[in-house]
């Protein structure tokens, strides 16, 4: 056996032992079946690698070769979909969102490679004369096939990115060995194809670099595997597309490399030469990756410089313009609190971080969020009554961060119970009370600190400060959730208010009505009139309904090509036997604009009977249209009683703000919906006893 298939075959055994174990443990998930599924699939791979490398040393013939090679495809196949589907569950809490996102390319992941290997698998390779000797090139089947290997082992390497990015503290510590083993086998997968591709042919040192990187990542996946809890991890990555990628970086620079090498190569050994030094440059940059990756590396680097420079160990305008950037922006209580946890995690090196908040009735404290204990664990960690009023007496005479691990009393044994430590060497555990105003919110515990480096002052002091801003930032969020309930509570009594108004009128029409009906059931007039009287109050209570309803469902335009001076006309026309007032047109011509006649036919009708209603009987309403500097202007005046500048100002276009007995103050503020919704906008002139001027604006063409 050739040094090559003894590497191929020690790879599969790996594989193989790594998939089997994982199968046995007790929890199973789409995470670890996937995980399960890749490495038998590895595996297998690295089988018919090692004997088609084993072939190529014992010289045997073409066609042994061809054979083992193109069951290596096969193979190959299967990897695309179970790692993209590994790659989108691993660690995400919010991974169903991600399969429903990631659904059609999860299937043409595993539906395109599988049957393009099956449907050509003895089309997939053929033999091709290179230097006097037939080789394995690719055949179309094979390059498609390869190609749909490069792009998921791309896809592969930067959801991995994503995962690793959203994680922190133990979170990142649990998978950080898992994300590095898969980004060496996927990197170097990424290569071997970007070659196969580049000339259409199999190399047996390719081969090697396959095997080799699985052999690599073994011992990195293993060491992230006897990480307890890894695959419990809740991450919650965001759905965006990461831009400064680092697994693209480092695939150029690895990829630039290998190409700087390659043009040198043949003054140093040929071929053999090239497939050991891509190898020992693969190895280089897993190292490098670590390194760059390693929180202990940073927290020894920060220290040395504050050490030995004399500088702070934290910039603390920079420290707190993130905390600003990172927490301002989060309305909602749990994402404030997971973007602290991540930031404080960051900030102090630290592994472990979770947030408790006191309930409404002081009687108990709730887990919220953790970086890393699962949604879970904190609630079956969660103290008792009797422990959390311990605690919360301990914490208001304690309003500074406190060291709980050598304190003695039963709320500390209640805090480090909350706060598991999951290294026996962690620096301690800290926690932080989150006060404000004399009343205590919530608190933060801290643990598991990298390297075990202890909490000095400095730590400590901008502790405090991070608590009391953080205590700040959650009794604003309890004042704007308690003003919403008040605003909303006040919207009620105003809506309320104006329907008990109106449905008191009906009321009371149809009461009299039902007291006359037994005197006058014989009348066919009062018959008669009774009926109009029932159908105009039907006829009242759904246009109620209606109007109301707009501001439930808001609104939907039907735009098409009309003429703005047409469905004045048109509106105008049917008003005239309801309107007693002195109306006149002034209409320009226009070119014709897209809108919903219909919806504007409505604001139209509002203005002039507003209009109407402002003059009375004795007052002139004139209606109008024009082009000024790009939009058509439709303008409604009259002389009439006006506005006040206050009402205009504060209660015009708002719902339920009206200066008519009868009217529910709905009419304005659905057409200045309705006007926007068309790119426009209202205009409004008026002075109590002169009269008053609306003018819509709408846009003519494009703008």
């Amino acid at each position: 056996m050739s040094n090559a298939g003894l590497i191929a075959i020690l790879a599969a055994i790996f594989g193989g032992v790594m998939a089997v174990g994982v199968a046995l443990q007790a929890r199973r998930s789409v995470a670890h079946w996937s995980f399960v599924a890749g490495m038998l699939a590895l595996a297998v791979e690295s089988l018919f690698t090692s004997l088609a490398l084993n072939a190529y040393a014992a010289n045997e013939p073409a066609q042994a070769v061809l054979r083992w090679e193109a069951w290596k495809l096969v193979a190959s196949a299967f990897l695309p979909g179970v790692w993209l589907c590994f790659s989108l569950v691993y660690a995400r809490g919010n991974s169903h969102e991600f399969l429903q996102r990631w659904k059609p390319l999860l299937i043409t992941a595993f539906v395109a490679p599988i049957g393009l290997a099956l449907g050509f698998r003895d089309g997939l390779l053929q033999l091709v004369q290179s230097n006097h000797v037939a080789v394995p090139a690719l055949t179309t089947p094979g390059i498609a096939l390869n190609l749909l290997l490069l792009l998921t082992a791309v896809i592969v390497l930067m959801n991995l990115e994503r995962t690793f990015r959203a994680s922190v503290g133990t979170m990142r510590w649990r998978i950080k060995f898992m994300v590095i083993g898969l980004g060496v086998l996927f990197a170097a997968r990424a290569y071997t194809c970007i070659q196969m591709l580049l000339f259409h042919r199999i190399d047996p040192s390719w081969d090697a670099i396959d095997s080799g990187a699985l052999l690599v990542a073994s011992p990195l996946i293993l060491r992230s595997l006897l990480r307890a809890g890894h695959f419990e991890v809740n991450v919650y990555p965001s759905h965006s597309v990461i831009h400064n990628s680092l697994i693209l970086v480092l695939a150029g620079v690895y990829l630039l490399a290998v190409g700087m090498f390659a043009n040198v190569v043949k003054w140093f050994g040929g071929n053999t030469s090239f497939a050991l030094t891509t190898f020992v440059l693969l190895i280089g940059l897993v190292l490098l990756t670590v390194l760059l990756v390693s929180d202990r590396v940073r927290l020894h680097t920060k220290r040395f410089v504050s050490r030995h420079f004399q500088r702070p160990m934290y910039d603390y305008r920079t420290v707190w313009r993130r905390f600003t950037e990172c927490t301002a922006s989060r309305m909602d209580q749990k994402e404030l609190c997971r973007a602290t946890a991540s930031l404080v995690a960051e900030i102090f090196q630290v592994l472990s971080v979770s947030i408790w908040l006191v309930d409404e009735k002081k009687s108990a404290l709730n887990f919220i969020v953790s970086t890393s204990l699962s949604d879970a664990k904190g609630a079956e960690l969660q103290p008792t009554s009797a422990e959390t009023a311990e605690i919360l007496r301990a914490m208001e005479t304690h309003p500074d961060p406190v060291d709980v691990e050598g304190v003695k009393e039963n709320w500390a044994a209640a805090l480090r119970k909350c706060q598991p430590d999951d290294f026996q060497k962690g620096g301690g555990r800290i926690c932080v009370p989150m006060t404000v105003g004399g009343e205590l919110l919530g608190i933060m515990t801290l643990g598991d600190r990298i390297a075990g480096m202890p909490f000095l002052h400095q730590d400590l002091d901008l502790l405090k400060c991070v608590g009391d801003q953080m205590a700040a930032s959650l009794r604003n969020l309890q004042l704007s959730g308690k003003l919403l309930q008040v605003k909303e509570m006040e919207a009620f009594q105003t809506m309320s208010a104006f329907f008990v108004h109106d449905l008191k009128n009906t009321a009371s029409t149809l009461g009299l009505m039902l007291k006359n009906l037994p005197v006058h059931f014989n009348d066919p007039a009062f018959r008669e009139d009774a009926l109009r009287g029932v159908q105009k109050t039907v006829n009242h209570i759904n246009n109620l309904i209606s109007r109301l309803s707009l501001l439930r469902h808001g609104l939907e335009l039907r735009l098409a090509e009309a003429d703005l001076n047409e469905v004045v006309t048109k509106t105008l026309a049917a008003q005239k036997g309801a309107v007693t007032a002195d109306l006149k047109q002034d209409l320009q011509p226009l070119p014709k604009l897209r809108l919903d006649p219909e919806q504007l036919n409505k604001v139209i009708t509002n203005l002039v009977l507003n209009a109407c209603e402002a003059v009375a009987n004795q007052g002139e309403v004139r209606v109008s249209t024009a082009q000024l500097n790009g939009w058509a202007v439709l303008s409604v005046t009259d002389n009439g009683c006006g506005m006040s500048k206050e009402f205009l100002n504060r209660s015009l276009f708002r719902p339920f703000q009206t200066t008519k007995k009868t009217g529910l103050g709905i009419g304005m503020f659905q057409s200045k919906m309705i006007i926007e919704a068309h790119g426009g906008r209202i205009e409004v002139e008026s002075e109590s006893g002169k009269g008053t001027t609306f003018r819509v604006l709408l846009p003519l063409g494009k703008k």
